[in-house]
């Protein structure tokens, strides 16, 4: 396992960080084993939010009596001080914890969210209020659009940033993760594998590893995903591997969705991972879970030409801030079935 100073924490930080988002899904005791392997074998970064089900309980069901030994990060989703205070509140109950090494505010991905946390009465507050009481330590954002976060964070009011970074994701190497470093805030990458679609895990895996990060968050259910994590980052990225890497990634990352959902579709279709999975989906397949979400789109995805609201100016591609076609990706992806 590799370590770094985190940023400012100067906390020694794994690079392979525990994303806990998907524990609710399992069964409490497959939950409480993925994550005591995990921080047997070195991973002291764990992840979770206000958001994700009942996550934070499993964690302090689980680990708790072991808090010294990692780096607890969560988030509220709230923009306004009252709601992000009891957030707050309610995940170190939750938690069994007496504060949190990192709290971020999650998922900002408009101009007008922003304001709304950032306000007098807003989120940040609260977020404020807690690190002068000692809840939580750091202050950090997550969101999708990664030239939006340059400009937030070069505002100088956080400590981390959390940013999607992958094979079919590489956006954030243009302007945010040269930002962060400068300022010398906590870099964390999320969704190495997209949201389970990327494959292979492994080379999925070592594209964040290679590059100028902390750590990448990877989401993981059970002792054989930690192992298969682990496993990736054993050995360092060479010049050769990270070049051909960062070639693979000019080449998957040609759809240009940042995930950032502004798009919405009259069908439910789930556009952005239609988008982002165009590219790889043709020369690597999917994971389990990609063919599955598929599965599950199909009649969707196969209405799209026939949605007669769209057929002149399509309504998904009129709110994309970075104007992708959108309609035709979606009908070509109709072609799989």
């Amino acid at each position: 396992m590799r370590y770094s100073r985190f940023g400012k924490s100067g906390y020694n930080v794994s690079s392979l960080g525990f994303g806990a988002m998907n524990l609710p899904s399992v069964p409490l005791e497959q939950a409480r084993e993925a994550l005591n392997y995990a921080l047997d074998h070195g991973i002291n970064y764990i992840d979770t939010a206000a958001a994700y089900r009942n996550s934070e309980e499993i964690i302090g069901e689980c680990i708790s009596h072991r808090r010294g030994e990692y780096f607890l990060a969560t988030k509220t989703g709230a923009r306004d001080y009252e709601t992000a205070k009891a957030e707050i509140e309610r995940s170190l109950v939750r938690m069994k914890t007496d504060h949190v090494d990192l709290l971020q505010i999650h998922y900002v991905n408009y101009v007008s969210e922003f304001k709304k946390a950032m306000d007098v009465e807003g989120a940040y507050k609260a977020a404020l209020e807690a690190q002068r009481e000692g809840k939580v330590r750091f202050i950090g954002i997550s969101g999708h659009r990664p030239d939006l976060l340059t400009k937030w964070i070069a505002k100088g009011q956080f400590d981390q940033i959390l940013f999607h970074l992958n094979l079919a994701q590489p956006f954030a190497l243009d302007e945010l993760i040269p930002k962060a470093t400068e300022m010398d805030l906590m870099k964390v990458a999320m969704k190495p594998l997209s949201g389970g679609f990327i494959q292979p895990v492994d080379r999925a895996i070592r594209y964040p590893y290679s590059q100028d990060v902390h750590v990448t968050i990877s989401g993981m259910v059970s002792v054989k995903e930690v192992q298969e994590n682990l496993a990736a980052q054993e050995q360092e990225v060479g010049t050769e591997e990270r070049q051909e890497l960062e070639q693979l990634a000019i080449e998957l990352g040609q759809h240009d969705c940042r995930r950032c959902n502004y798009c919405s579709c009259p069908l439910e279709i789930a556009i952005p991972d239609v988008m982002i999975s165009s590219r790889f989906r043709d020369k690597f397949g999917l994971l389990p879970k990609g063919e599955g979400f598929f599965e599950r789109q199909k009649d969707r995805i196969v209405g799209c030409a026939d949605h007669d609201p769209c057929k002149e100016k399509p309504l998904c591609e009129e709110k994309c801030p970075y104007h992708l076609p959108m309609q035709s990706v979606i009908q070509k992806a109709a072609s799989f079935y």
